[in-house]
């Protein structure tokens, strides 16, 4: 039994609701922990891409698309908050 994407409308909330800079980010690329204050940001255009600075692997972009924003995580394997 499961429940449609809509039951994690209150904890995604609690997530996104707070300063992510300050969230522990781990890379995919080389497992490299840290805040995502320290990963170093490429701007082009008014997308940002965000690399580790450990390995260079592209941790996630975050890219405005017309009216909406899209946040990539492919290089990310876990975001941690306190």
């Amino acid at each position: 039994m499961y429940q449609d994407g809509n039951a994690l409308a209150g904890p995604l909330t609690e997530i996104f609701a707070v300063d992510m800079t300050s969230a522990e980010s781990v890379c995919a690329g080389c497992g490299r922990a840290g805040a995502v204050a320290s990963l170093r940001v490429y701007w082009h255009a008014g997308d940002a891409v965000v690399r580790c600075p450990g390995c260079e692997q592209v941790v996630f972009r975050l890219v405005r698309l017309e009216n909406r924003l899209c946040l990539e995580v492919t290089g990310l394997r876990r975001l941690t908050f306190s």
